[in-house]
């Protein structure tokens, strides 16, 4: 059993969280796609101020009743007090076995791949993912045969502007510590008053596993390939997408399009896709 969640210091921290949802006018799109029990892996982009994933928790939970389970950074739980507090909301350490405990005991478990390097980002790159080499969460989803919801927030890349520079990367890379230049409203550590929209896609479920190693491993690159081309789509449309319709209301949408050969397939695959029915740092 992983860590239970500490309803009274979740309570404490609710009333701050809810006044963010206000001053963000936040909402979600596509929350019917969640399920109503069971299992799920919800695949978000990371951006620096990292508490939109925060929003889209607890919009969850006043939805649907049902609380996500983040997986974290482990730099998290290097500080023994700041460790207990995220177990406490119902944070868990960013481990494989963590991950398939939570997902045994049938939760909604959030993954951000991109980890702190896609949130060090400077502001010149926002709109795109760092996943291309982050296969965890892919291959955590076969093995379990856990369908995946993508839960895109574009415009949590507006909150600040994040400024290039080689000593945040040299940080990162010898240290693995945040250290970054940004600025917010007006110059200050404020977040810009952007509406955040969370679009949550439609269940992408996995292949069944290959008992054949080699054929397993091309799987896990097919369906990482897969996500990650869907969530690129969703960024670049400002999640605005067919992705965010349930399953069945996408595909005879996509079936009145007027395509052409190369697009018919390119579709079809999204099609099958789409078949069926919160610094966060997932599994690698």
């Amino acid at each position: 059993m992983v860590a239970a969640i500490n309803q009274e210091i979740w309570t404490s921290i609710e009333p701050m969280v809810k006044a963010l949802r206000l001053y963000h006018r936040h909402r979600v799109v596509g929350i019917d796609n969640l399920p109503k029990r069971g299992k799920s892996l919800l695949v978000a982009n990371h951006s620096l101020a990292t508490y939109d994933m925060a929003l889209l928790i607890h919009a969850i939970y006043f939805e649907t009743g049902r609380f996500v389970r983040p997986l974290v950074d482990n730099l998290f739980y290097k500080f023994p007090f700041l460790g207990k507090f995220m177990d406490s909301v119902g944070c868990q350490a960013g481990t494989k076995e963590n991950a398939r405990k939570l997902l045994e005991e049938k939760n909604l478990v959030l993954v951000a791949p991109g980890g702190m390097r896609e949130a060090l980002r400077p502001s010149s790159e926002k709109y795109i993912t760092l996943w291309d080499k982050r296969k965890g969460f892919a291959r955590l989803a076969m093995e379990t045969g856990t369908p995946v919801i993508l839960a895109i927030c574009p415009r949590a890349d507006d909150l600040y502007k994040v400024y290039p520079s080689t000593l945040t990367k040299w940080m990162y890379k010898h240290l693995k510590i945040p250290f970054f230049f940004a600025t917010g409203m007006g110059g200050t550590p404020l977040p810009r008053p952007v509406r955040l929209v969370h679009f949550l896609s439609a269940p992408i479920r996995p292949p069944k596993m290959s008992s054949n190693p080699q054929v397993f491993e091309k799987q896990v690159a097919d369906f990482h390939a897969k996500v990650l081309k869907i969530s690129l789509d969703m960024l670049k449309n400002g999640g605005e997408s067919h992705y965010c319709l349930p399953a069945a209301r996408a595909t005879r949408n996509l079936s009145k399009a007027k395509l052409n050969v190369d697009q018919e397939q390119e579709i079809s695959s999204k099609k099958l896709a789409l078949s069926g029915s919160p610094l966060w740092k997932g599994p690698n």
